[in-house]
């Protein structure tokens, strides 16, 4: 059998060499140890040569296994795309196509739009998983992340999908009772709702942006809206949160004539691992999502 056959034990070396581990490696493609075991003991037979040097603790790739994965990554891909392309041309994209993003964008801009891009795309199987933090798109297979703010990520390909302007809110219940800040100034008798170990979510866009300690934090963009909602401070915000809280008069946007714009926190871009031609799956995903944004 040749390797090429072998696409699928392929799939679970890659997975293994990006986990570090045999029992990482199942757990991210819920499969058995035994079976991602099999699978490399396969390729190194057929090879004839020795790929991975196991310990207790890590496995780590041999010199020959280094040059193998190298290769079998880009490979990989590339026949990935070209079966896609060929299946394209006698029927829609089909396949998983698997999407990452932030709670908050999930839940308030892509869950909405689930039922019109499956009557679209029957056949694409849409797994949506939700991020508080960056990921590594390999190492977790997935096809496409939507991220917030600036990239620093040079591998990846990005698109802008648009800007989302920030928003100081706050609940009518909580300006009732600690007042509505006019200045600045004012934010210190105020209660700040931010994020936890993210200080550069935590920066005021003014004309000198100003970094703030949050006296309520939380790890999720949703905890604070909902902290936000609840009377339990101010809270810096993104529009695609908020326009519908603002719009319906649960939250209320304060200072708005002091936040600078364009900032750092802005752009919401679909970022991908890209060695080829894009998949059929993520350019239709991206097409469908185009203008449908509530940014």
């Amino acid at each position: 059998m040749t390797i090429v056959s072998r696409t699928e034990d392929l799939e679970i070396l890659l997975a293994v060499v990006d986990t570090g581990g045999f029992s990482a490696a199942a757990r991210l493609l819920d499969i058995q140890v035994a079976r991602v075991s099999r699978a490399v003991t396969r390729l190194e037979f057929e090879l004839g040569a020795t790929l991975l040097n196991r310990t207790t603790r890590r496995v780590e790739l041999t010199e020959e296994g280094q040059s193998f994965v190298a290769t079998i990554r880009d490979g990989l891909q590339l026949l990935t795309s070209a079966e896609e392309n060929l299946r394209v041309q006698h029927r829609r994209p089909a396949g998983r196509l698997r999407v990452d993003a932030a709670t908050p964008f999930l839940l308030h801009q892509l869950v909405p739009l689930v039922p019109a891009f499956r009557a679209a795309y029957p056949e694409i199987r849409l797994e949506l998983i939700a991020n508080e933090q960056i990921i590594d798109l390999i190492e977790r297979r997935t096809d496409l992340a939507i991220r917030i703010g600036t990239l620093e990520d040079s591998n990846l390909h990005a698109r802008l999908l648009g800007r989302s302007p920030l928003h100081l809110v706050a609940s009518p219940a909580y300006l009732e009772q600690a007042g509505t800040p006019l200045h600045i100034a004012d934010l210190e008798q105020h209660t700040l709702i931010g994020f936890a170990d993210a200080a550069h979510l935590n920066i005021l866009p003014f004309r000198q942006p100003q970094p703030f300690q949050p006296q309520i934090a939380s790890s999720s963009g949703e905890a604070i809206r909902q902290l936000a909602l609840a009377g339990q401070g101010i809270a810096l915000l993104s529009n695609f949160m908020v326009r519908q809280d603002i719009a319906h008069g649960h939250l209320v946007s304060v200072l708005g004539e002091a936040l600078q714009s364009p900032n750092p926190r802005e752009p919401v871009q679909a970022v991908y691992y890209r060695s080829g031609a894009v998949s059929p799956r993520i350019a239709a995903f991206l097409e469908f999502l185009g203008g449908r944004l509530q940014l």
